[in-house]
């Protein structure tokens, strides 16, 4: 195994961007991980200087490869593996600004709602 490459799916998860190895493996099989704008396979080999884009929980990374890591160690040591550009902290803070805004906007209730309140919330939602 050469040390100037690393498995896609070992960078994501040595970069703390999922949980598990399994996690980052189901995200590049769905498509959600491009690397050099095209659609790479978990088998990819990351170097560095490459760029990778990924969508996670309705939020985009843009990312450049700035080191390749030997271990899944601390948050502070995976974060000086990859240089996210401004424009993609910029989009991303907006869309995060946008879903809370969503999020405010709906209806509440007191506690957990019932069968009924459910179907009273979904039918205002509609705008019945």
């Amino acid at each position: 195994m050469s040390n100037d490459s690393l498995r896609l799916d070992r960078w994501l998860w040595f970069t703390r961007f999922y949980k598990t190895r399994t996690a980052a493996s189901a995200a590049v099989h769905g498509g959600h991980v491009r690397v050099n704008g095209e659609t790479a396979r978990t088998s990819f080999r990351v170097r560095v200087g490459d760029r990778i884009r990924l969508v996670r929980q309705q939020l985009t990374w843009e990312l450049t490869v700035l080191a390749l890591p030997a271990r899944r160690g601390p948050a502070r040591e995976a974060q000086a593996c990859y240089e996210e550009s401004p424009e993609s902290v910029a989009r991303r803070e907006q869309t995060v600004a946008e879903l809370r805004r969503d999020r405010m906007q709906m209806p509440t209730t007191s506690g957990k709602p019932d069968k009924h309140t459910r179907r009273k919330l979904r039918d205002r939602n509609r705008g019945n």
